[in-house]
């Protein structure tokens, strides 16, 4: 079955067609204070639209087969002084006061600072509503089922939950200490979000959104991945140069691998068998086979940063915090397969089958 998808672009509407299985993955990548959010043939590598309209984008998240990718705002103001939201045609007054009003902004008073999380069509690019939440937005996750959307606030010690069948933030969850990552579960009961200043990893009940446990994690912990099988968290410890393997049932680190330099990035082989780690602090990336615990490292730089796996591909993409451009690494040897060019920082990237 042929699907077509149009992405918004600066130019005329770009109509890519993808052919049932055989098509390429769409990676989209927000490139921070350039405002816009890049789509990549993975297939090709190559810039296929723009998606623009989002102010110092960083956190960008979406669920395979979802309605939506939601786009997260590190820049904040007060909410004094935020600028007004546009109100879509088809939406009352009541309704967009509702929405985007001072009562409605989750955590939110007069003075205070907050951001915006635009929800986008994915299947044309365009903004459908533009969301005020408590304080800068680092990352975003959105559940399997693209039922929820949350945006780590680490200025604010919480998640932000958007509830994206009515487009609405619902409340504010408190986690730990600037909280900067998070991750569903494959069932989508379950999100964990990784708190860089008090060591830990909270375990959020997405049916009550509370916090169920606390779970230790290893020093300043950021970027996570679950395992494939739902049983072990691999945590990033940036300051620490490590990565711990946290046993879910059991709630603790059951390994950790000492990968030396200041990390950042973090992702998950298909097979789940190899871990991909970018070393920021020694221009780097490396793979650590999980069932042995070796490691192979390769140079790449400057400023390796985030890091996805592009599902189905054997690659990985690698950007870098200090050049305008996403490196095309190949797993298997580590080896450079080319770069893409980006207009500023690469930030969060999503990878869509």
């Amino acid at each position: 079955m042929k699907r077509c998808v149009t992405i918004s672009t600066g130019v005329p509407a770009l109509l890519i067609a993808f052919l049932g299985v055989a098509q390429a993955a769409t990676v989209y990548i927000p490139e921070g204070s350039a405002g816009e959010a890049i789509v990549i043939d993975a297939g090709t590598d190559t810039v296929v639209g723009r998606i623009k309209g989002l102010p110092d984008v960083h956190g960008l998240g979406a669920a395979a087969g979802g309605r939506y990718l939601v786009a997260g705002s590190y820049a904040e103001t007060s909410s004094d002084q935020m600028p007004a939201v546009d109100r879509p045609a088809d939406v009352s007054e009541d309704e967009h006061a509702a929405h985007h009003g001072a009562a409605a902004r989750t955590g939110a008073s007069p003075g205070n600072a907050v951001s915006i999380l635009t929800v986008i069509d994915a299947d044309d690019g365009k903004p459908v509503r533009r969301l005020e939440v408590p304080g800068a937005v680092h990352h975003v996750a959105v559940s399997p089922d693209g039922r929820y959307a949350v945006a780590t606030h680490p200025n604010a010690d919480g998640i932000s939950v958007v509830d994206l069948s009515d487009l609405t933030v619902r409340k504010l969850v408190r986690t730990g200490a600037m909280p900067n990552y998070a991750v569903f579960s494959a069932d989508g009961s379950l999100v964990y979000v990784s708190n860089a200043s008090d060591g830990t990893v909270s375990e959020i009940d997405v049916d009550r959104w509370v916090v169920r446990r606390d779970l230790p994690a290893g020093d300043s912990p950021e970027h996570i991945v679950l395992a494939p099988d739902g049983r072990t968290l691999y945590v990033a410890n940036v300051e620490a140069g490590s990565v711990s393997a946290l046993a879910i049932e059991q709630g603790g680190v059951d390994r950790t691998f000492a990968v030396g330099g200041e990390l950042h990035g973090l992702d998950i082989s298909d097979d789940g068998d190899t871990l991909f780690v970018s070393g920021s602090g020694e221009d780097k990336v490396v793979a650590i086979d999980l069932p042995s615990g070796s490691m192979r490292t390769a140079s790449i730089g400057p400023g390796p940063y985030h890091l996805a796996v592009v599902r189905g591909t054997g690659k990985l993409y690698v950007s870098s915090r200090e050049e305008p451009e996403v490196w095309v690494v190949d797993e298997a040897t580590l080896t450079s397969r080319g770069t893409i060019p980006v207009r500023g920082v690469a930030h969060q990237m999503v990878v869509l089958p």
